[in-house]
C-alpha cells in the first residue's frame, strides 16, 4: 500500500496551509544557503572574516589552498593537498559554494543543491581524518544530514521559488 501524504500542496499542487515545521525548513535552507553564500563571497573578495583581503581570489589567492594544503599529515592528506592551488579545483569548488547557496536561498534545485553541498561538505570531512575531536562525527556530517532533510522535505516550496509552476513540473529544479 502507497503512503499518501494529508498535505495537499504535495498531493495536488496547490499551495496549501504550511505547517510550523514547514517554516522550520525554509529558514534552515536559506540559513545554510547563506553558510555557502557567505563562504564564496568572503573568498572571492577577501572581505577579513576567514579570508584576508590578500589571499581573497581576486588578488590571486587560492580558495582552496589553506585548507587543502592542511590536510598533508591526515589519513588521505596526500590527495587532498595535491588538489590545492590547482585551477580547475579552484573555479568547481567556487562554483560549488555559488551554485549550493543561492539555490538553497531561493528555494529553487534543492535537491541537486543538497547532493552537490552533501559531496562538497563529505570531501571536506575527509580530508580532515582522522578527526582530532570525535572519532567520526563533525559539523560536515551534520550539515550533510541537514541538507538530505531539506530536499526529503520538499523546504524550497515554502519562502522559496519552489512553488513556481516551472519549478513544480521540472522535478529537477525541485
Amino acid at each position: 500500500m502507497a503512503a499518501t501524504s494529508n498535505r495537499p500542496d504535495m498531493e495536488t499542487g496547490t499551495a496549501g496551509t504550511r505547517r510550523p515545521v514547514d517554516y522550520v525548513w525554509a529558514v534552515t535552507r536559506i540559513s545554510i544557503g547563506w553558510v555557502f553564500l557567505w563562504a564564496f563571497l568572503d573568498k572571492t573578495f577577501g572581505w577579513g572574516f576567514a579570508t584576508p583581503a590578500e589571499r581573497a581570489w581576486t588578488a590571486g589567492g587560492s580558495p582552496t589552498t589553506g585548507f587543502l594544503k592542511g590536510t598533508g599529515e591526515n589519513a588521505l592528506g596526500g590527495f587532498f593537498s595535491s588538489l590545492a592551488g590547482q585551477g580547475w579545483v579552484d573555479w568547481l569548488f567556487m562554483a560549488g559554494l555559488l551554485g549550493v547557496g543561492l539555490a538553497l536561498i531561493l528555494g529553487i534545485g534543492t535537491r541537486i543543491a543538497a547532493g552537490a553541498g552533501t559531496a562538497m561538505l563529505l570531501m571536506m570531512w575527509a580530508a580532515e581524518l582522522p578527526l582530532t575531536t570525535n572519532p567520526f562525527m563533525d559539523d560536515h556530517i551534520i550539515y550533510s544530514l541537514v541538507l538530505i532533510g531539506l530536499a526529503l522535505a520538499g523546504a524550497g516550496r515554502t519562502l522559496g521559488l519552489g512553488n513556481l509552476p516551472i519549478v513544480r513540473r521540472t522535478p529537477w529544479l525541485q
